[in-house]
């Protein structure tokens, strides 16, 4: 998958390098010349433009990308981008950085935004302590948040589940269509879905599923599939 990122700051950054480690093809745009550093990640491309401004997506030549990813500082930006992307290029998958709680409701399909994220709001549901949640079975998930036509969920690994003993590649390799690995907790701490991480009873997965896929998820975390 080839996917674009406005911005590259700390964020940007951190969203090529995750994904450049899942193989995918990735470039990050910004018109800060501070912010380009081709040695930092040496297997990403690199353009030196104003995310904003159309001429400079038609250079990147964004209508050949699958992805957007709209995360720099700047909401009014991200929606600007965002906008772009999927009226004027007709990109797939748009999603965009909330930085500003408050403009939440703006991040909608009619500024071309597939997924919104807030990370005050996923930080918030990641150490929220949901007393209704139940979790004692194998394949059981509970819903965290949703994120504009997908869900945030998290799901306990048993003594009965079929990944207890197996490595995060192992499960990423499973999982179906429409549902992504974002992140392992292990003994309370939130960690990046390292291919090699093994996992253990008592381990905490959370997935970001769109709604279509849960009851294959189901399948898959109970060993019913």
């Amino acid at each position: 998958m080839r996917v674009a990122i406005a911005g590259a700051g700390a964020v940007g950054r951190s969203i090529a390098a995750e994904l450049l480690g899942s193989g995918h093809e990735v470039l990050l745009i910004d018109r800060d010349s501070r912010a380009i550093d081709v040695h930092a990640l040496t297997d990403a491309e690199w353009l030196l433009a104003d995310a904003c401004e159309v001429s400079s997506l038609e250079n990147a030549r964004l209508d050949e990308f699958d992805a957007v990813v709209a995360a720099t500082s700047d909401d009014k930006v991200n929606l600007v981008v965002s906008l772009l992307a999927k009226r004027e290029f007709g990109v797939r998958r748009v999603v965009a950085r909330v930085n500003d709680p408050r403009d939440e409701w703006l991040f909608t399909d009619a500024w071309g935004v597939d997924v919104a994220v807030s990370p005050p709001r996923l930080l918030a549901a990641l150490v929220d302590d949901d007393e209704d949640a139940e979790l004692g079975r194998a394949g059981e998930t509970a819903a965290l948040v949703s994120l504009g036509g997908a869900d945030l969920l998290e799901s306990a690994l048993t003594e009965e589940s079929p990944f207890r003993g197996r490595t995060v590649d192992e499960l990423h390799a499973a999982l179906p269509e429409g549902v992504v690995l974002v992140a392992v907790v292990q003994s309370g701490q939130a960690r990046a879905p390292l291919p090699g991480t093994a996992l253990a009873a008592g381990d905490v997965v959370v997935l970001l599923s769109s709604a279509r896929s849960d009851d294959e998820l189901h399948a898959v975390l109970s060993g019913a599939s």
